[in-house]
C-alpha cells in the first residue's frame, strides 16, 4: 500500500474534478477512475493525476482501481436514471462493490459521498437508495466515513445556468409549489475540501458528516438572489406540485428529459443539515455563502 495514493471514483464529475485537484495540490497521487478516462484527461491536475479505466459495475475493474491505494473516495452520483444506470445500481450496488473491494485489498480509508436526508424508508427512490447505499458501504467497510452533502453549486453547475437562462427568457418564473422548500446550498469547492481533509485525518473514521452551507434559504429566496445578481426582475409564479408531476411525467418520455418526477419529489422535501451532526465546523472549514459565490459568478470583475 502507498500512503500517498488515493483512488477517486467519479473523479471526472462536477464534485470529483475538484476533489482530484485538491488532492493533487496536497501532494497525493490520484487515480481518477472512470469508464472513459480519456474524455476528461486534460481537465485533471497534471502529473499527479493518473486517469485509469474502471467500470464500477465490474468487480475486477474496481479491484484493479483500488489495489495498493491508501484511500478510496466514492464520488459517483446519479440524478436521472437511464437504462442500466439506476439509483439502485449506482448508489447501492456500485457503492457496496467499491467498499467490499477496498476492504479486501487493505485500503485504509474509504470516504463515501451521500446526501443530506438519505433515508432507506423514504418514499423518494433517490433518497431511499442513497440511504440504502450508506448501509451497504458500512456493512462492507465498517470504518467508512460518510459525507452527506446539501445541494451543491458552483461556476459550472447546471442549477445556476438553468435558472439564469429561464429568468432571462421569460418575464414569469414558475416556482415549485409556493417556493417554501428550505435549502442549504453548499459551495462545491468547500465540499471537495471537506473530503480531502477527511482523507488526511484518521480521527474521522466511521463518522458521518452533513455538509450544508452557512445559510438556509427558501427556494423562492434563492431565485430572488440569482435574479438580483443577474440584474433581472422576474415575476415569480407559484405552480402546484401536482402540475409539476404531470409535466415531469410527460418530459420523461423524451430522451434526456429536462425534468423528472424524482426531481419534483426532491423539491418537495427540505434539504437542511441536521442540528448536532458533524459538518464543516468539525473540519475547520468556514463554508462560503450562496450569495457571495453567485455574485462572483454573475458579476465577474
Amino acid at each position: 500500500m502507498n500512503d500517498r495514493v488515493v483512488t477517486v471514483f467519479g473523479g471526472t464529475g462536477f464534485l470529483g474534478r475538484r476533489i482530484v485537484r485538491q488532492l493533487c495540490d496536497g501532494e497525493f497521487i490520484v487515480r481518477v477512475a472512470s469508464r472513459h478516462p480519456q474524455q476528461r484527461q486534460s481537465e485533471q491536475s497534471g502529473p499527479r493525476a493518473e486517469p485509469i479505466k474502471a467500470d464500477i459495475r465490474d468487480e475486477q475493474s474496481v479491484a484493479r482501481a483500488v489495489a495498493g491505494a491508501y484511500a478510496v473516495v466514492n464520488a459517483v452520483s446519479l440524478y436521472v436514471e437511464r437504462g442500466a444506470d439506476t439509483f439502485h445500481s449506482m448508489h447501492v450496488e456500485a457503492a457496496r462493490r467499491m467498499a467490499a473491494q477496498a476492504q479486501r485489498t487493505g485500503v485504509e480509508r474509504l470516504v463515501h459521498l451521500s446526501g443530506i436526508g438519505a433515508d432507506p424508508a423514504s418514499r423518494s427512490r433517490y433518497i431511499q437508495k442513497r440511504g440504502e447505499g450508506e448501509l451497504a458501504v458500512r456493512a462492507a467497510f465498517t470504518p467508512a466515513t460518510i459525507v452527506r452533502s446539501a445541494g451543491m453549486f458552483g461556476p459550472d453547475d447546471a442549477f445556476l445556468a438553468t435558472i439564469v437562462d429561464l429568468l432571462r427568457s421569460a418575464p414569469v418564473f414558475p416556482l415549485f409549489g409556493r417556493g417554501h422548500t428550505r435549502l442549504q446550498p453548499a459551495f462545491v469547492d468547500d465540499v471537495a475540501e471537506a473530503i480531502v481533509r477527511i482523507v488526511r485525518r484518521p480521527d474521522t473514521r466511521g463518522t458521518t458528516f452533513e455538509c450544508g452551507g452557512p445559510h438556509v434559504y427558501s427556494y423562492d429566496e434563492l431565485i430572488r438572489i440569482v435574479a438580483r445578481e443577474a440584474d433581472l426582475t422576474p415575476t415569480l409564479c407559484p405552480v402546484p406540485f401536482a402540475v409539476w408531476h404531470v409535466l415531469a411525467g410527460i418530459a420523461e418520455i423524451l430522451p434526456g428529459p429536462p425534468l423528472t418526477r424524482n426531481q419534483v419529489e426532491l423539491m418537495q422535501i427540505d434539504n437542511v443539515a441536521s442540528v448536532g451532526m458533524p459538518g464543516f465546523g468539525q473540519l475547520e472549514i468556514l463554508p462560503r455563502s450562496f450569495d457571495d459565490i453567485v455574485r462572483k459568478i454573475l458579476r465577474p470583475v
